[in-house]
């Protein structure tokens, strides 16, 4: 699984503080931190950035370019402008994070990729906001692709995000996702895949959100995800996603397959991973305390 290290993001306190102020230091420690951890990618998450995001991108860009030069970044704001100037000073490929299926966004945004070779982020959210199911994300990943293709970017460049939900209050559009990216190498032979995979936990206690993350991920790759933006904090999930447990994967993926395990024969840990698993497939409703049933 591919990782794309999420906390380099202007809502972070220490970080936002320093994209205000202009200060390298907070901003290279966490650069080298997710470097440290594996990330693949480093994304740059600016936010809306309407006063000042044309300039602050490409700062952010070459400040964490002086000391780390060999992970590609992936440039994350609202910003039209903002993103075309980092993608002038990227040293390697970066990814355009994101370019809604949404004509007075796609029409402008993808001839730019195609004029800096960037790869992008394919969000599937329409004129309508949110597809309801993973027939209405085909839909919206059609147009968005063809639309590229035209352009001339092939699918090996387009990362599609189906987009993550919380569980706690949208518990079957987890199962959509899963259903689409199943479907995808179909719609769109070559295209990639990546989501925002702690979008799940967004609402849930601060304490279930690491074994949300963890498991959806591995819900999801299963169905076909490469790659998904994570917290580069998590060891955990960043040990699953390097392949180094195996035991977590197996139990899960026997869940989704329709095995029932021996709950009083696994450990805690693993009753844990069962139970979230049920959570997320919908066979348990979702409550805060579903880890204590």
């Amino acid at each position: 699984m591919i990782l794309i290290g999420e906390s380099l993001n202007v809502i972070g306190r220490k970080i936002g503080k320093a994209f205000k102020e202009r200060d390298p230091k907070p901003i290279q420690e966490e650069a080298l931190f997710q470097k440290e951890k594996g990330m693949d990618y480093i994304d740059i998450n600016l936010g809306p950035a309407k006063k000042d995001g044309h300039e602050l991108m490409p700062w952010v860009v070459e400040t964490i370019q002086e000391v780390v030069d060999d992970i590609p970044l992936v440039l994350d704001t609202s910003n039209i402008a903002a993103i075309e100037a980092g993608l002038k000073v990227c040293k390697l490929t970066p990814i355009i994070n994101s370019i809604m299926c949404r004509p007075e966004r796609y029409e402008k945004m993808v001839p730019m990729a195609a004029e800096y070779n960037a790869d992008f982020v394919a969000l599937l959210w329409g004129p309508e906001g949110l597809p309801r199911d993973e027939n209405e994300r085909a839909a919206l990943c059609v147009e968005l692709l063809y639309f590229a293709n035209e352009a001339g970017i092939p699918n090996e460049k387009i990362w599609v995000d189906g987009i993550v939900t919380p569980v706690n209050i949208q518990q079957p559009q987890a199962i959509s996702l899963m259903e689409f990216n199943g479907m995808l190498q179909d719609i769109a032979p070559g295209a990639r895949s990546t989501c925002g995979v702690s979008n799940i936990s967004n609402g849930p206690p601060d304490h279930l959100r690491p074994i949300l993350n963890q498991t959806f991920m591995v819900m999801l790759q299963k169905y076909g995800m490469e790659s998904v933006i994570a917290d580069p904090l998590d060891d955990v999930m960043i040990a699953i996603a390097r392949g180094k447990r195996q035991d977590i994967v197996d139990l899960i993926y026997g869940i989704m397959d329709g095995d029932e395990p021996d709950m009083d024969s696994l450990s805690k840990e693993m009753q844990d991973y069962a139970k979230t698993t049920k959570v997320i497939l919908g066979r348990s409703l979702y409550s805060d305390s579903w880890l204590e049933l």
